[in-house]
């Protein structure tokens, strides 16, 4: 395997070395089990995909082995025609070579992340003769120092006017510098001591420029003790110039403190990242604190992205800071990153910085109110930037493809059921038009048949039954009422148990399926499962059955020791094998797994989470009813208002039943005819 970096381009005696899975997967087990990074190319030579792993080997393996469901790897077979890896000596290293080649190659299916606009820096080149500070826009590595960015051109230039007439640096270009024989206005204005004619103390002007470093870094606190202390030392020794410029500098910064908000606590530069996504389109924020002030934001966007979210946030953060021209003391984070990407991210931070960059997710206290406010700028980025028409309709349309309707789903519709142990049980029907919620269609149903009315030796659910009554119930409504018209989509909770029952139901009423009458899928849980070896798998281990995994911890087990192997269903936090969300469609006999992170997985769940939520809420209020029915409900001649009044005298129903008939004509509207009725009815 070729072990160093890929060529530019397309090489011109290049010949794809596999051209279906079994050539692929031998070109796999090639691939050195260390630490690098691997490239995949087409067959016709272009790279489409560069990916890093602290085990080569182990980590393209799973692209064939159907552990990763992201949209574009169950087309590598088809579509691959090579792989080469890049060894690196450690995690690190990988992580940098791959942001370079993406920026250098584009692969097609690689995160590309770009922000809306090029943001203002302030640029401070300290190494200069006489260094001054500049508006610009993009950032080099030329060894000056950068700050912000600012998200507006007024932000930028209002702190630029606020240092050159405070710190009075040079404005003037170099060539002007080299060339100027007499000083220029801002010299007249008191704001440049015009380096260019006179002569200049060096060390005052280099501590200008340190003030100016740490006015722009947010180290408000250091540089109002260090000017503090500037002008009692200028005003003990009678020069009240020098003092009053020091005052003037210390009002300016006193000016900028009054505007910015206290949002953390401490002493440390922080980057607080916050993310947010619906399917395949994500925003990130980036905010700024410095000691605990907020200086400013950044946000970025991305469309058709449907990788893990930590995957998404690594592949961000790497491309973020490498161009970043500050590097913040801490680095908080709203979810964890693999640990494949976490180390060598931290160790890469700490290198720039030049001491130790923690990375972290906080549970609790102000960090974690940093994140959150993040989260809530990045949600509301994404409101104001959207456009809720092109993502709904970009969902509906994979959606169509992913499931292989008949149509575009434009009106779809889900249902669920609801009871405690079969008590009150209810059902809920949610509608969706152009994948938004249309509440003032959603409906309601009391279960009444054999799904509802459970005896006490039936009370575990009988959900199939439920499902049937109220999928008959709307659907002969849609035959006999032009108001109830079928959707386009039909979504079940649930498997394919749920699936056929609703199905043989729809046979008997005469509906047809997909082209001529409706589209009707099933939508089943994530479902997490441990590994459990039995008692005979046991002893087998023990014999050395594994032999065949080999020296790879990553390997998966043999067929032999698989026949000594069950799965159950397990909810521990740790399990061996997540089985994700799947669809069950008519007439197929595997279901269909939605990609993780996708747009069309985000539509259906939140479709289902809805019904679910409706149904419960039904249930609740139901229930809710149910539990405040007493006996004096059942009496004729007492209504709500006789009820309540009777309750508020004697303050219970025990009360009421051993009171007399004079105590009970006490209460207002209950009469003797009454007051007996009532001890009559609760004896």
């Amino acid at each position: 395997m070729p072990t160093a970096e890929p060529d530019e381009g397309i090489p011109a005696d290049w010949k794809p070395r596999a051209r279906n899975r079994e050539q692929l997967l031998e070109l796999v087990e090639l691939l050195p089990n260390e630490p690098g990074v691997y490239v995949m190319r087409d067959r016709k030579g272009r790279i489409v995909y560069v990916g890093k792993a602290r085990r080569l080997r182990a980590r393209v393996r799973q692209y064939f082995n159907g552990h990763d469901n992201r949209l574009f790897v169950p087309a590598l077979s088809k579509l691959l025609g090579d792989i080469e890896s890049v060894v690196t000596s450690n995690d690190k290293e990988a992580m940098l070579l791959e942001n370079n080649l993406i920026k250098r190659h584009q692969p097609r299916f690689n995160v590309k992340l770009r922000d809306d606009k090029q943001y203002l820096v302030l640029r401070l080149d300290t190494r200069a003769a006489w260094p001054k500070l500049e508006v610009v826009r993009n950032i080099a590595q030329d060894g000056a120092q950068y700050y912000g960015p600012y998200h507006s051109a007024s932000s930028a230039r209002h702190t630029l006017r606020v240092v050159n007439r405070h710190f009075k640096l040079r404005t003037c270009s170099d060539f002007v510098l080299d060339h100027r024989k007499r000083p220029c206005l801002q010299y007249q204005i008191d704001r440049c001591p015009a380096p260019c004619v006179y002569e200049v103390d060096a060390q005052l002007y280099a501590d200008q420029v340190r003030d100016v470093g740490l006015f722009l870094a947010g180290r408000h606190s250091e540089l109002v003790s260090g000017l503090e202390q500037r002008m009692q030392t200028a005003a003990d020794a009678l020069d009240f110039e020098k003092a009053a410029r020091a005052r003037d500098q210390l009002r300016a910064i006193e000016t900028t403190l009054q505007r910015q908000d206290v949002v953390g606590t401490g002493e440390l530069d922080q980057d607080v990242v916050g993310v947010y996504r619906e399917g395949g389109n994500v925003e990130f924020v980036v905010m700024h604190v410095r000691q605990g002030k907020l200086m400013g934001t950044q946000r970025y966007s991305e469309k058709g992205m449907e990788l893990p979210d930590a995957e998404v946030l690594s592949s961000f953060l790497s491309a973020y800071y490498d161009e970043a021209p500050i590097v913040p003391d801490e680095l908080l984070l709203p979810l964890a990153l693999a640990e494949d990407d976490a180390e060598p991210l931290a160790e890469w931070l700490s290198e720039r910085r030049g001491k130790k960059v923690p990375v972290k997710v906080p549970a609790r206290g102000d960090r974690k109110k940093l994140v959150l406010l993040a989260e809530r700028n990045a949600a509301s980025n994404f409101a104001t930037r959207r456009s809720k028409r092109d993502d709904g309709e970009a969902a509906l349309t994979a959606l169509r493809k992913r499931l292989r309707l008949s149509r575009l789903p434009r009106r779809m519709e889900c249902y669920d059921v609801s009871h405690i142990q079969g008590s009150d049980p209810v059902a809920s029907m949610v509608v969706f038009v152009d994948g938004e919620p249309d509440k003032a269609s959603y409906r309601q149903f009391k279960i009444k048949g054999s799904g509802g009315e459970l005896s006490q030796g039936q009370r575990q659910n009988d959900d199939f039954a439920s499902m049937q009554e109220v999928l008959e119930r709307r659907l002969r409504r849609a035959l006999e009422h032009d108001d109830w018209a079928l959707p386009d989509l039909m979504v079940i909770d649930g498997g394919k148990g749920q699936l056929n029952r609703v199905i043989a139901t729809m046979q008997d009423l005469g509906i047809a399926l997909g082209d001529e009458g409706v589209d009707l899928v099933s939508l089943a849980k994530e479902r997490r499962f441990a590994v459990r070896a039995t008692k005979q798998g046991l002893e087998r281990l023990r014999e050395g059955a594994a032999a065949d995994l080999g020296a790879d911890p990553d390997a998966t087990p043999g067929k032999a020791l698989a026949d000594y192997v069950v799965q159950t269903a397990d909810d521990s936090e740790d399990p061996g094998e997540v089985r994700p969300e799947r669809v069950f469609v008519p007439g197929a006999r595997d279901a269909i797994a939605l990609p993780h992170g996708s747009s069309e997985l985000y539509l259906m769940t939140r479709l289902r989470d809805e019904a679910h939520r409706f149904a419960i809420a039904h249930h609740r209020k139901r229930r809710g009813k149910s539990s405040l029915v007493s006996v004096l409900d059942g009496i004729p001649g007492i209504g709500p208002a006789t009820k309540r009044a009777l309750i508020k005298h004697f303050g219970s129903v025990k009360a009421i039943k051993a009171a007399s008939v004079e105590q009970l004509c006490e209460v207002k509207g209950v009469g003797a005819k009454l007051a007996e009725a009532i001890l009559s009815s609760m004896r």
